[in-house]
């Protein structure tokens, strides 16, 4: 016990440490929000890692999908290497950095707002993204309270409420570029971590090779007479499969603190750099955290939960528990890396969203009340740093709002992350990556993708979840495509100087 609250001690020390170097450059918005769009191509390559992968990784989709699928959801990583990664920063890095700087953007929303020429727009996608990022920062506190309970013993309520506040202070302190050089640091503990991790756990079974026989002998859940797949290569239930991966790897291309790491990258140098990095990252860690799930039977029958349903969030806390306390406080320390970084990246995107996107929405207004005072610099010097009150403040309440939920958590977390993920990437992703390409998307159609997004993920889960939620963010998403294509095949283009003064970006 000794050993692990000295390293979870020194651990957080340098976090919070990290969060006060920078402060002096977090004085601004641009500062505060994007790092001065002056990030390098590894501190965001590492940003955009460890924003992707937390305790919701680690121990809820892990856990239960590895449960479902055996060591065929190590799939799951390599999509999120692949499409989640790779295709992720070849598409959208580029564009993203260029246009975004041209039409002087800073948020998602205020890309639509900007790119579509509808403040309207603006608003409600910031609604969205606010409403919709607390049920996945909910379930990243889930995660890793679970973890820190079966390490530490500590309840899971004072698990929480110390995590928000560690999260928070940082955060609040240093803004963008304390949270990217601490995703670095972070990111470093996850490569390592999960590797050693691995090997740990297998070595419990004996070893990979008998690991993976151990699973070949496992029966199917509905016929004990047959042999339930989990050791096949594309495992018992290829088509749900399916849909996990296109959630968790294609949904990262609409997903708001996601697409932002591309706003405050430096140049289009270390976009290079940093998509053959984010790719390397990600095939480690998402494919070691899948692989590891994969193995979940072999460590008995999860609790039941009073419903009667398997808690499948405690899968693998239970395959950890008998590792050496050494080791423990190696994986406590691995998901706090994870789940801190990516409740930073959510805190302040939903922070940054609702104030400059609601309450200084008016780029125009914004300006003259600088020019207005131009005559002297501490009216501007002044706006900025109330700017930067506000976006502190509802950094506190983004926070105590999501604790709230995390304090008494509705469901699993993948059906948490399935919400959150479904409605906000089957709303912005096909707007936004369409938008960046195609010069034909309409107004109508960006709206008609919001109601379809939201729309869609609402009525299920007003409905009892008919469609599973993790394959009706699937479907929101690739729908969301067609839904903005055939919309604005039939609906009013927006004007041409408009459109081609935009794309100039790419001249």
């Amino acid at each position: 016990m000794f050993i692990k609250i000295l390293l979870t001690v020194i651990f957080l020390v340098i976090t919070v440490g990290v969060g006060v170097y920078p402060r002096k450059q977090a004085k601004s918005v641009e500062g505060f929000v994007l790092g001065g769009r002056k990030v390098g191509g590894w501190l965001t390559a590492f940003a955009y890692g460890t924003s992707y992968f937390s305790a919701v990784v680690f121990v809820g989709y892990a856990g239960q999908f590895g449960w479902k699928y055996g060591l065929s959801s190590t799939w799951i990583g390599v999509g999120n290497a692949v499409i989640g990664s790779l295709l992720a920063w070849l598409v959208l890095g580029r564009r993203t950095k260029l246009m975004t700087q041209h039409i002087s953007s800073r948020t998602m929303p205020d890309f639509f707002g900007t790119r579509f020429d509808s403040q309207m727009l603006r608003v409600v996608a910031s609604i969205i993204a606010f409403v919709f990022l607390i049920p996945y920062t909910a379930g990243v506190y889930k995660g890793i309270s679970t973890l820190f309970e079966m390490g530490f013993g500590i309840p899971y309520e004072y698990c929480v409420v110390i995590m928000a506040i560690l999260t928070a202070l940082y955060v609040i302190l240093g803004g963008y570029r304390a949270t990217a050089i601490n995703d670095f640091i972070q990111g470093i503990i996850m490569l390592f971590g999960i590797v050693i991790v691995i090997a740990a756990v297998l070595n419990l079974k004996g070893g990979l090779t008998e690991a993976v026989t151990q699973m070949a002998n496992i029966p199917a859940d509905d016929n004990p007479a047959i042999n339930g797949g989990f050791a096949d290569i594309w495992g018992p239930d290829p088509w749900n499969l399916l849909g996990v991966v296109v959630l968790t790897s294609l949904g990262t291309w609409g997903l708001p603190q996601m697409v932002g790491k591309f706003y405050s990258i430096t140049d289009e140098g270390a976009i290079r750099r940093g998509t053959i990095i984010s790719t390397i990252f990600a095939l480690i860690v998402a494919g070691g955290c899948y692989f590891l799930g994969g193995f979940g039977r072999l460590f008995g029958m999860p609790p039941t939960l009073p419903n009667g349903r398997l808690d499948f969030d405690a899968i693998v806390p239970s395959m950890l528990n008998s590792l050496p306390d050494v080791l423990i406080a190696l994986v406590v320390l691995l998901v706090l890396s994870a789940s801190m970084s990516t409740l930073a990246s959510l805190v302040l995107t939903s922070s940054s969203t609702m104030t400059l996107d609601l309450i200084y929405r008016d780029k125009k207004s914004e300006q003259g009340e600088v020019e207005e005072g131009a005559i002297d610099d501490a009216v501007a010097e002044r706006i900025e740093r109330r700017k930067v009150v506000v976006l502190r403040t509802l950094i506190v309440f983004f926070i105590v709002i999501s604790l709230m939920i995390a304090l008494n958590p509705p469901t699993f977390i993948a059906q948490l992350m399935g919400i959150s993920w479904g409605a906000l990437a089957g709303a912005f992703l096909a707007p936004f990556m369409l938008g960046l390409y195609w010069r034909g998307v309409t107004t109508a159609s960006v709206w008609a993708c919001f109601v379809w997004g939201v729309g869609l993920t609402l009525v299920n889960m007003l409905i009892g979840n008919p469609i599973n939620p993790v394959n009706c963010g699937a479907i929101a998403m690739v729908g969301g495509f067609v839904v903005v294509v055939v919309v604005s095949l039939f609906t009013p283009k927006m004007k041409a100087e408009v459109v081609n003064g935009i794309f100039e970006c790419y001249n």
